[in-house]
Formats: C-alpha cells, structure tokens, sequence
C-alpha cells in the first residue's frame, strides 16, 4: 500500500485538477476508445515459406491465393512469369522466355484471387515452321503474356511474339518480337547459313548468329521476392552444325549441334527451350519450353 500511495503522491495537482473537470460525456467517450495496433494479412494458397517478417506464397502449379485477413497496408509484392516458347527444329531459333511482371505495392482485399500457371511450349518436332509459343500465367487481373516459339531455317514462318521473342532460324525473318511491350525483349536474328538466333530472355535481348555459332539465349532477370535472389526467365539458344547457342541465363536451354536435341528451358522459372540443328534430315527436335511461376510476398509480423 505505500507504495502506491507514494505513486499517487507523484501526481501533479494541476493533472488531478484536469480529470476533476472531466464531463460525464467525456468520461463516456473515453471509454468506448478502441486502441488498435497493426493488423497484419493472413493468407493461404500454394508452398508457403517465411523470410524474415514477410511470408512467401510458391505457386508451381495453378491455384487459389485466398486472403482471410487483410493487413493494415493492404498490398502485397508478386513476381508472375508465363510459360516460355519452344525452340524450333531444322536450324532454328530458341524460344523466347515467358513474359516477367513484378509489382511491390498491389491492392488486395479479402477474397479469393485466381492464379493460373502457364504451360512451356512445345519444341519443334516435324519442320512445321515454328515452335509452340508458351501460355500466359495469371494473378488475380495481372497477365505475364507467353514467351514466343523460335521458327526454322527452312520455313518461311515468322518466329512467335510474345513475352519475350523467339529467335530467327532464317536470315530473311527476323527475330520475334516482345509483345506486349514490357515483359521482356526480343528474339535474335539469323545471317542465315543454318544457323539460328538466341530467344529473347527477361533481361536482355536473344543473340543473333555470328560466323559458325548460334545465337545465344537472351539472359533472364534476378529477384529476391522468395529471400534469396534467384535468376529466372532465360531465352534459349539456337542452333547450328557446330556450335549451337547458349542458353540465357536464369534456365534457358542451350541450341544443338548436328542431330542432337536442343536442351529443354528450366521448369517453373519461364525459360526457353533451344533449337536444333536436325542437320542431314536427323531426328533431333526443339527443346521444350519451361512452365512459368507466380509469387506473392507480404507482411506478416
């Protein structure tokens, strides 16, 4: 008891006199005050991890991010690539990576958002032209557009636009081209003589043939949004007899030399797929385009 006596003894008069002309209104307002913290978003939906304060949702495959709880900010950071294009066959360009699309301030509310992971396109097996170009991947209203599929020396196709251009297996086409702009870059173009351009990847343009190589793949873009920075969204490299391209960085597949199969891009990070030579009527065919992957990061501590 005497310690609390001396605590009120502390108290100034003048501080005593301010609660004495307190109303009953007041007393009443003050009573029915609400003194809120920060609220913080709780989420679910793909593989969740933890970095630091901030919770990180993997989607590799499509699914539902459903926000329960919505944090006094209100936003989240997503990083959405689409599926990437296909390398072509019969010395052909690589496939262009799958468009990239990055915000670090979206509006969320509480509800349920959509996210579609698009599908890598089918590499050139049957001189058809051109490879398949990749799909889009989705989240909630932002679409990352699928990357274009590299075309073959001996057709006439143009090689696909899309998120990042295929690469150019003919001299008199050139490269495709990143459409829309912004996701990415375009495809490289071929000199001709059997050799094809690199596709375009998300941080730079496909490479165009020089004397006796193809085209390397564009390379890809880094982020950190999952807590370690990870390259994604490389082009693939075209092929020739004797020095097929490389692929972009960041899981592009490399062009093929002679019949080998151009190299598959990387799954789940929107990487093109390479060209191949098929030189002599053998069998090789385009490398496969790599599906894409969408990531959403917000606060949650």
């Amino acid at each position: 008891m005497a310690n609390q006596i001396e605590k009120l003894n502390t108290i100034a008069v003048a501080d005593i006199e301010k609660v004495n002309t307190l109303t009953d209104d007041n007393i009443e307002k003050i009573n029915t005050l609400e003194f809120a913290g920060t609220v913080y978003t709780v989420a679910t939906g793909g593989t969740i991890t933890t970095d630091g304060d901030y919770k990180v949702h993997t989607f590799n495959s499509s699914g539902t991010f459903q926000v329960t709880t919505l944090g006094t900010d209100g936003v989240v950071q997503y990083l959405i690539i689409a599926g990437a294009g296909g390398g072509g066959r019969r010395a052909s360009g690589g496939g262009g990576a799958g468009g990239y699309r990055t915000d670090s301030s979206f509006s969320v509310s509480v509800a349920s958002f959509t996210v579609t992971i698009g599908g890598g396109g089918a590499g050139d097996t049957t001189d058809s032209g051109k490879a398949d170009n990749g799909s889009n991947s989705v989240f909630s209203s932002v679409t990352s557009t699928g990357g274009g599929g590299g075309n073959s020396g001996s057709s006439y196709s143009a090689p696909g636009d899309g998120g990042s251009g295929g690469g150019s297996g003919s001299g008199s086409i050139s490269g495709g081209s990143a459409s829309p702009a912004g996701q990415g870059n375009d495809g490289g173009d071929s000199a001709g003589g059997g050799a094809g351009g690199g596709g375009g990847g998300a941080g730079a343009a496909g490479g165009s043939t020089t004397t006796g190589a193809g085209g390397n793949g564009g390379a890809g873009s880094s982020s950190s949004i999952s807590g370690s920075s990870v390259t994604r969204a490389g082009g693939g490299g075209g092929s020739y007899d004797t020095s097929g391209g490389a692929g972009g960085s960041g899981g592009g597949g490399a062009g093929s030399t002679g019949t080998g199969n151009g190299t598959a891009g990387a799954t789940n990070k929107g990487s093109g797929g390479g060209g191949s030579r098929n030189d002599g009527g053998g069998a090789g065919n385009g490398g496969n385009g790599g599906s894409g992957v969408v990531i959403i990061r917000y606060l949650f501590q």
